[in-house]
């Protein structure tokens, strides 16, 4: 697959991300990417549109997300995108910091900085966009 793209928008309704799951896999079957990868893929997305429903826009039904697809020769980008008014990824805390060890939050960007090739936030006057790109070899 070469700079194919795929878009889905859905409502800030949680129960949803397994269905957006689905969606992208059946994308990226044919691409034969190794299982370590989906499942960073997976936690990746399931991290990020949680972020962007919750805290974005604030569970609001009325409030989409729109999650793009991106297939390339030798990369995956996925877009997610919110109705947020955006924050500062610099100001979250260290969860890895004693302080931090036992809150119930604030682990997500840390996850995906650990395993994902490259995190990226767009912040717009209309919300904020999460970019997440994946480098795989067929």
């Amino acid at each position: 697959m070469t700079n194919k793209s795929y878009t889905k928008i859905i409502t800030s309704d949680p129960n949803l991300i397994p269905e957006v799951n689905i969606f992208l896999f059946d994308i990226l079957k044919p691409l034969n990417i190794d299982k370590t990868l989906l499942s960073n893929i997976n936690l990746a997305i399931s991290e990020g549109l949680s972020n962007a429903m919750v805290h974005g826009n604030k569970l609001d039904p009325k409030k989409n997300v729109i999650i793009t697809l991106s297939c390339f020769d030798d990369k995956i980008e996925i877009s997610i995108k919110d109705n947020g008014k955006g924050f500062n990824p610099d100001e979250v805390p260290d969860p890895t910091h004693p302080d931090n060890l036992l809150r119930d939050s604030g682990r997500g960007i840390y996850i995906m900085r650990s395993f994902i090739d490259d995190v990226q936030y767009n912040f717009t006057s209309d919300g904020t966009e999460l970019k997440l790109t994946f480098f795989y070899k067929k």
